[in-house]
């Protein structure tokens, strides 16, 4: 006899009346006729019935080519799963961006810009991101859309600009997937397996493709327990590390800032120093993963704040705290610094401040650390290559195909799509994998910093446009801690480390240990694979703004209604104000922390 099993469907957007927002869509139940498990499985494969896309060449009611209200609504009533909870979120902010940048790349930034140089500019290059998260924080709880920062580029600065943006970002993420998987089959190497790395890529394929393929719920679990073994496994280091420091090791020698009087605190002077904000740009990659997930949250309203907030703590205690220790226990001259490649965990200061103490087992341990980090990197690059693609394809800035999302809400083809991309990954077995592959990264080698200051500019045109409009700051579900100044100091910080870039890839930091680069051929070569992503994202964004006639977005017309979930938002927003107000006051400090 058939069962009935339910198919999520999404309803038109309404208009609430009360509020004046267009409120995305809400989710009903219909009933599937299905006769066993195995139908029940190929059916949820099949096409969900309410999705849709923003068609090319269609002439808007702007009067343009590009329909930027279609386009809102594409990305607002997205037909994506809503799975994820408050403790996934937390997790991905925690942990989400914890991985080789901290435990293996801050030995490169360590080398060559010393302690200080490597404590400063994580400090700084924290502090700007949290002022990027604050900002995205405050419209994705607001406006919990499908592409998320993208999608505000095209809703707030120029839909060309969004383009330019959701491509470049999302050829970011389909060129990790095949770099993470070769890294992870690198690692395995520390214990000299005697086994082909293609082998290994095969099996990391097949886990993290599975992953994804149980949808996002799949994705928030797994991402749940990387992050927790990282978290663990930093705040085991910080323990160890002050131990260390204090003379608890196994020579009992008291170590304490001898290593920032000799060799000293800093190292190839101001240009050390700018080589190192590049390095730590990096190292963050992966923090806004958290404002991605916001329109597959069951209720980003009411977890998105604490995620976003959490991030602070992060930047301080697992980034800050962990780095401090690494800078008073390594010396910036020890030459096993240099490693053979960014997930050579010898390599990692973690793993040399743990042998120079002469802990034997814990180096293989802090090596598969780097290993789950590795894993997390990959199966997070899935998860945002898929869904900036789909969202691309429902404003029609993406083939269509890409926009296919099934009736478990899993963007199936754009994950195919990373997938195919992801056997890039066998040319682990070639002669000319590292040259290929530092080309291939080099194609969106900024896309992080490009990311990260269009979201503090769409924050800054959503603020004036909220202002023109004449709406109160008091009707954010949720306010930006740093502010609309916060986000000047996100988006100049952002240039900075772009000039930063540009003057470290033309002229590099003279090496430590082995030839400098000289030469004009040496020099050209440096600077575009240091600097390759940045006419590209300018040829996206004017080749779609001549052909597309896309406008800029003016503040009075921009659309802050398309995409608001919650119905009667000025009302829930004063009922959580009225009951904010009768809280304790250690609960309410608690609250502004956390």
């Amino acid at each position: 006899m058939a069962k009935e099993i339910p198919e999520t469907s999404t309803s038109n957007s309404s208009q609430d009346s009360a509020s004046g927002f267009a409120v995305a869509g809400t989710y009903e139940e219909k009933p599937v006729k299905s006769g066993n498990v195995a139908r029940r499985v190929w059916d949820s494969f099949k096409q969900n019935p309410n999705y849709h896309i923003t068609q090319k060449g269609v002439v808007g009611a702007n009067g343009q080519v590009f329909d930027v209200e279609s386009a809102a609504v594409a990305t607002a009533e997205s037909p994506l799963a809503r799975k994820l909870k408050g403790r996934h979120l937390q997790m991905i902010a925690i942990g989400g961006s914890i991985g080789t940048g901290l435990f293996v790349g801050s030995g490169k930034a360590l080398q060559q810009g010393g302690p200080a140089s490597l404590l400063i500019a994580f400090a700084l290059i924290g502090g700007m991101l949290f002022c990027t998260v604050q900002a995205l924080g405050e419209m994705a709880v607001l406006l919990p859309v499908a592409g998320s920062f993208s999608a505000y580029s095209t809703r707030f600065l120029d839909p060309a600009w969004g383009f330019a943006m959701g491509w470049n970002y999302a050829m970011q993420w389909l060129i990790v997937m095949p770099l993470e998987i070769v890294a992870a089959a690198i690692t395995i190497q520390y214990w000299n397996y005697p086994v082909s790395p293609a082998a290994w890529v095969s099996i990391f394929l097949v886990v993290i493709i599975g992953i994804n393929l149980v949808g996002v719920q799949g994705y928030g679990e797994a991402e749940f327990i990387f992050s927790l073994v990282k978290i663990i496994a930093v705040v085991g280091f910080i323990i160890l590390g002050v131990i260390l420091d204090s003379g608890g090791g196994s020579n009992g020698e008291y170590i304490g800032g001898r290593n920032y009087r000799d060799p000293g605190a800093f190292n190839n002077g101001f240009k050390g120093l700018c080589s190192v904000f590049v390095i730590a740009a990096f190292a963050f990659a992966g923090t806004e993963l958290v404002g991605l997930a916001a329109a597959e949250t069951a209720n980003p309203r009411r977890s998105l704040p604490t995620a976003v907030k959490q991030v602070f703590w992060r930047i301080c205690l697992f980034y800050i705290v962990s780095l401090l220790l690494v800078g008073l226990l390594v010396p910036y001259t020890d030459p096993r610094l240099i490693g053979q490649s960014s997930v050579d965990a010898k390599a990692s200061p973690f793993v040399i401040a743990i042998k120079d103490a002469g802990i034997k087992g814990l180096d293989s341990v802090m090596n598969v650390v780097v290993m789950v980090s590795v894993l997390s990197v990959g199966n997070s690059s899935v998860y945002g290559s898929s869904r900036t693609l789909c969202a691309l394809a429902e404003q029609g800035q993406a083939p269509q195909f890409l926009a296919y999302i099934d009736r478990r809400g899993r963007p199936l083809k754009a994950i195919g799509v990373a997938s195919v991309i992801g056997l890039l990954a066998f040319l682990a077995a070639s002669e000319r994998e590292t040259d290929v592959f530092i080309w291939l990264q080099a194609l969106s080698g900024l896309s992080s910093i490009f990311t990260w200051g269009s979201i503090c500019l769409a924050h800054i045109r959503f603020r004036r446009a909220w202002h023109l409009q004449g709406r109160n700051l008091n009707e954010l579900a949720y306010r930006s801690q740093a502010g609309v100044v916060g986000s000047w100091i996100g988006f100049l910080f952002n240039v900075l480390v772009l000039i930063a870039q540009f003057w470290t890839g033309f002229a590099p930091v003279k090496p430590q240990y082995g030839p400098p680069v000289t030469g004009a051929s040496a020099r050209t070569k440096s600077f575009f694979q240091a600097y390759l992503a940045f006419p590209l994202v300018v040829l996206c964004y004017l080749g779609y703004k001549i052909i597309y006639r896309t406008p800029f977005m003016r503040s009075k017309d921009m659309d802050l209604r398309t995409g608001v979930r919650d119905l009667n938002l000025a009302e829930l927003v004063a009922d959580e104000e009225r009951e904010k107000a009768s809280w304790p006051k250690w609960k309410k400090a608690y609250k502004f922390l956390c």
